[in-house]
Parts: structure tokens; C-alpha cells; sequence
């Protein structure tokens, strides 16, 4: 498992990477993406902890 320097450098060179080819348009649509992506992915998250704490989860 990375360490949270190892992991938060990793984020920053994929950022980098990603914005290096992409227009400002580009780039405030694939942001987004991602925020849309993480938003939905912490809500799955969260509703699975819910459930498992009932344990109710479909």
C-alpha cells in the first residue's frame, strides 16, 4: 500500500498528464468527470457501510 506522499504524488503526475494534451474546455469537462466519478463513488461507498451496519445490503 502506498504511503499518502507516494499516493498523493501519483495523483498529481496522472493530473499532469492528463491536462498536458487537452484544452482548457477539455480539461473543465474531463474535471467534471472525475468529481461526478468520485462524488458517486464515495455515495456507493457510504450506502454499502450503511448496510453493512444493518446488515441489509443487496
Amino acid at each position: 500500500m502506498l504511503n499518502s506522499c507516494e499516493l498523493t504524488a501519483g495523483v498529481t503526475a496522472l493530473a499532469n498528464c492528463i491536462a498536458k494534451n487537452l484544452s482548457d474546455e477539455e480539461l473543465s469537462l474531463v474535471s467534471a468527470l472525475f468529481v461526478s466519478l468520485g462524488d458517486t463513488l464515495a455515495l456507493i461507498a457510504a450506502h454499502r457501510n450503511r448496510c453493512n451496519e444493518i446488515n441489509q445490503c443487496k
